[in-house]
């Protein structure tokens, strides 16, 4: 999610107006307005004043980045084409076990 939509959301959540939640941050109406209309990016700092000012906290995350997946992506699909070769038959009756009996 882009900062721009999360503001815009996060402040809505905390039932916010744009100047209450400036105020409560220590920053105008019209930053947090163009903060959201994404015309500006906040600091990292001024972002986590932000997200506090409107009762929740920023938890940020790094995750492992998947290497190379346009190649990765090229292999599933050869593999689901590979397997769309494999002849199978389907039952008309369903057949599963039953299960708390």
């Amino acid at each position: 999610m882009e900062v721009a939509t999360a503001l815009r959301v996060l402040r809505r959540r905390s039932g916010s107006s744009l100047r209450q939640l400036g105020r409560a941050a220590g920053t105008s109406h019209a930053t947090l307005a163009a903060y959201e209309a994404g015309r500006v990016s906040p600091t990292a700092h001024t972002l986590e004043r932000i997200v506090r000012a409107a009762g929740f906290e920023l938890e940020p995350a790094v995750v492992r980045r998947i290497p190379d997946a346009d190649r990765r992506g090229y292999e599933l699909e050869q593999v689901l084409d590979l397997a769309e070769q494999f002849p199978s038959r389907h039952s008309a009756v369903l057949r599963a076990p039953v299960f708390g009996r």
